[in-house]
């Protein structure tokens, strides 16, 4: 049972070709970037933004992260029915034929009766907060977080804090500090609620003093739109709860995350860029081994670049 408070949380499927259900014709889903469902689906209208999303793929979790707005529009979707019973539970076989079955009348046919219906179709963009964490966490596992093990929905509800055990008995505690830093209800053990949500879409003027020292450039591969700019703290925002003047650095989204991780990181000594082993597969991010940065640094974020370095480096 849910403990009193407890944050919800939910499970969101994104199975592609591997949906098995054929009563619509699927969903367009970047799991790392956004989610998309409609209003024929259970539990449409629940979810809501800062909830703690997981997202898998019918047989292992894929990644977590916290929703970060939800768009809607209406569209014109079709619907394939049983030609017999007209129900909607019908299943695509790849390798049967009939290709299709349904699962009230037990019916096999080839071709479905097709209805035009007017949804509202929603879609949740989450992708500040994610964090990869394919294989993590097993189908049976997944299952068993979610308030009704049994279900089939695609959008399953769980309870944050049995999702966090989870994520922490299998080493995953960045994620779990990540979606914490973005969840607006979720709260710390010392008894305060973190609201950096708030805070850092709230705190323009912590980012456009960065713009304005910076200029529309990412610190570490250069120029950058600036809607894809993230004010980088150099620090643990969610330890200290300060915005120090000189502790941040103008970074794209996905360096943020990987300077967060540690993935990436500067040498405080030379003042050049250093690429861990993981990131060495992928030439964009390889590229920047051992380059200067784009922006200049004053002692104090050399300072907290050190810090990064002695926790991130050291070993």
């Amino acid at each position: 049972m849910a403990e009193r408070g407890d944050v919800a949380a939910w499970l969101l499927m994104a199975a592609g070709d591997n949906r098995g259900h054929g009563g619509n014709s699927g969903y367009d889903d970047q799991p790392d970037v956004y989610y998309t469902w409609d209003s024929t689906v259970h539990q449409y209208a629940n979810l809501k933004v800062g909830d703690p999303i997981a997202i898998w793929d019918k047989n292992q979790l894929l990644g977590t992260s916290v929703i970060e707005a939800i768009s809607q529009q209406q569209i014109e979707k079709p619907l394939f029915r049983c030609p017999g019973c007209t129900a909607a539970a019908i299943h695509a076989r790849k390798k049967m034929e009939p290709r299709y079955r349904c699962s009230r009348c037990k019916l096999e046919f080839d071709e479905p009766r097709v209805v035009v219906k007017s949804v509202t179709e929603y879609r949740s963009r989450h992708d500040a907060a994610w964090t990869p964490l394919e294989g993590t966490l097993t189908r049976q596992e997944l299952r068993d977080l979610c308030e009704s093990p049994k279900s089939i929905d695609s959008m399953r509800p769980m309870r944050w804090s049995a999702l966090e055990a989870a994520l922490r008995m299998h080493g995953a505690e960045g994620a779990v500090e990540r979606v914490a830093q973005r969840a607006p209800d979720i709260s710390f053990p010392q008894g305060h609620k973190l609201e950096l949500v708030r805070v850092r879409r709230g705190q323009q003027k912590f980012r456009a003093r960065l713009l304005d020292v910076q200029g529309t450039s990412c610190a570490f591969t250069g120029g950058a739109p600036p809607r894809v700019l993230e004010a980088g703290h150099l620090y643990s925002y969610a330890d200290l709860g300060v915005h120090h003047e000189h502790g941040g650095l103008l970074l794209r989204r996905d360096i943020h995350r990987l300077f967060d991780d540690g993935a990436l990181a500067v040498d405080p000594g030379r003042l050049r860029i250093d690429v861990s082993d993981e990131l060495e597969s992928y030439d964009q991010y390889a590229s920047l081994h051992d380059r200067v940065l784009h922006t200049d640094l004053n002692e104090v974020q050399v300072g907290w670049l050190a810090a990064h370095w002695a926790e991130h480096r050291a070993s």
